[in-house]
């Protein structure tokens, strides 16, 4: 009888299930990326969007312009040679001309200097190749500026949404969850956009050096070539 009524009175103690906690389910949803990318502040992300416009742009265009350049007909420089061979200056031209593309301008200017010494051939070919890589890298190197930046900016981000979380401490007095969420949220999203930002800018820019780099190689082959067909015997 005694353990009847002790069960009795632990089942009337027992709080009851309140809209408190309904709340706190309700509080439980996931956040949508546009709620995260908005709590980063807009003095941080706009500037994170921007350099985001600009990697995207820049690793685009330049992908495609230097994958341009770097296509070529294996037999160009023979075809090249073969005009030269017979005396057609003007066919050679025409033939370089018409193919867009760092190698051709190069060896059109080495045409346009036939029969001046080999030395000032080679001169001037090299003065081409420096503009025509000048090209190339135009805009390169603001990939490697952005991949240092944007990781910075995101970490200036998290310094700044620690502060606003130990000012709501400091203002409050007390570790408020709801209060202090706001400049963690803030900390964590910076951080991690910036790095997003800047490891995918870093891995453009290397990989647009490398293919540079391609084309740079296949334009020091072409004039050497261009340069030995020159000085072949009976040239």
């Amino acid at each position: 009888m005694l353990q009847s009524i002790f069960f009795l009175q632990a089942a009337a103690n027992t709080p009851a299930p309140t809209e408190s906690t309904g709340n706190l389910v309700e509080k439980t949803t996931e956040i949508t990326l546009w709620e995260m990318i908005a709590s980063g502040g807009w003095y941080i992300m706009i500037p994170m969007g921007i350099m985001s416009v600009m990697l995207i742009y820049i690793a685009i265009e330049r992908f495609l312009a230097i994958n341009k350049a770097a296509r070529g007909e294996n037999s160009f420089i023979s075809k090249v040679r073969e005009y030269v061979h017979e005396g057609k200056l003007d066919a050679a031209r025409n033939l370089c001309n018409t193919t867009d593309n760092p190698y051709a301008r190069m060896v059109e200017k080495g045409i346009s200097k036939i029969g001046k010494p080999l030395k000032d051939i080679e001169a001037s070919i090299e003065n081409v190749g420096k503009i025509e890589v000048a090209k190339l890298e135009k805009g390169v190197s603001l990939l490697a500026t952005i991949s240092g930046a944007a990781p910075m900016l995101g970490f200036l981000g998290t310094v700044i949404g620690m502060i606003i979380t130990f000012n709501e401490m400091r203002i409050q007095g007390t570790v408020e969850i709801d209060a202090l969420s706001g400049g963690i949220m803030m900390a964590m999203v910076t951080t991690v956009a910036g790095l997003v930002v800047g490891i995918f800018a870093y891995i453009m820019y290397n990989t647009l050096v490398a293919k540079v780099g391609d084309v740079i190689a296949k334009m020091e082959s072409t004039t050497l070539e261009f340069l030995d067909m020159l000085d072949e015997p009976g040239k």
